[in-house]
């Protein structure tokens, strides 16, 4: 796409593919346009810092196409957010998260997710673990029968665990860990679309959410993950000091596909490690990507093939 072009059809636009080995060098863009601009092409190029997108594997343009037409406002909040808050502080940027996610939580786009979603018999809660040793506070997800997505119980302690170590001076250390094979799918499926409302749901968030004491927390977070690290499971995850993952490993971010941005927190823990077009291309293409593309991208310190607490959850009773 050319300048021109760019100029003439914003009105109607979904998103823009701009080719940085035609592109002029002295056409930057300013203001940004209201919706999603990929770039192929040279990263060194004038305009290449100010996209939302630098294409590159292992996501492919025609899949980053694809999922921006299938839901092209949840596109538009995310990259505006991600615009809003590059260079706000953590707190700020939380609010401003939730708050864009509520918008999006009363959208057409979720309705049609919500509607058309199988729903899946509900499984028991699971629990979080903490283990004190010395100034060392470790916390471990227990719910390995559901791979450990976050249900509202264990939502609500992690909250207090991470509280206790934000108001606690003696503990310098967070270990964070999971039982079983995976990490953590993400938050539990089977509990959205309990609160329609979004303003009640923003006012939820903004007591409750995991993320507000574990980013005020001033000493060390060390997290190692294995398997599946998904949505809410990654976006916590991120916030580590020190992350490291299994080799088999995996992260995704799917909530784009959902009419939703992730919420948990992802939008700022994600971003801070790797960066707001890495951050972008992850949420649109809602691809998954491997430990190796992980390190590389710096959304982990280190592959490190630690054991799990409890590969097959043995001491739980499904």
């Amino acid at each position: 796409m050319t300048p021109d072009a760019l100029a003439e059809c914003q009105d109607a636009q979904l998103l823009a593919l701009i080719d940085l080995a035609t592109w002029p060098g002295a056409a930057i863009l300013d203001p940004l346009p209201p919706f999603p601009l990929i770039g192929i092409g040279d990263g060194g190029h004038p305009l290449a810092a100010s996209l939302d997108i630098l294409v590159e594997a292992p996501v492919s343009v025609d899949r980053l196409i694809d999922n921006i037409e299938r839901a092209p406002l949840t596109a538009v909040a995310l990259v505006q957010l991600l615009r809003s808050i590059e260079r706000l502080d953590t707190e700020r940027a939380l609010t401003l998260e939730s708050i864009s996610l509520a918008m999006l939580q009363g959208s057409a786009e979720h309705a049609r997710w919500l509607s058309d979603r199988a729903m899946s018999a509900p499984t028991a809660s699971g629990q979080v673990h903490l283990e004190r040793s010395d100034a060392r506070l470790s916390i471990t997800l227990d719910r390995p029968w559901a791979s450990n997505a976050i249900d509202r119980a264990m939502r609500d302690d992690l909250y207090a665990a991470f509280t206790l170590a934000v108001l606690d001076p003696e503990i310098s250390t967070l270990a964070l860990r999971s039982i079983g094979p995976a990490f953590s799918i993400g938050a539990d499926l089977a509990e959205f679309g309990t609160t329609r409302d979004p303003a009640t749901a923003h006012a939820i968030r903004m007591r409750t959410l995991p993320a507000w004491p574990l980013a005020r927390f001033t000493g060390r977070i060390e997290t190692h993950v294995q398997g599946a690290c998904i949505g809410a499971g990654l976006e916590l995850a991120a916030f580590a000091t020190r992350l490291t993952a299994s080799r088999s490993a995996w992260f995704q971010l799917p909530e784009l596909a959902m009419g939703i941005i992730p919420g948990a927190g992802g939008c700022v823990s994600v971003t801070r490690r790797i960066g707001r077009q890495r951050a972008a291309l992850m949420i649109l293409s809602g691809r998954r990507i491997n430990a190796e593309t992980a390190l590389a991208w710096g959304l982990i310190d280190a592959i490190v093939d630690t054991p799990p607490v409890d590969e097959d959850g043995a001491h739980i009773a499904c």
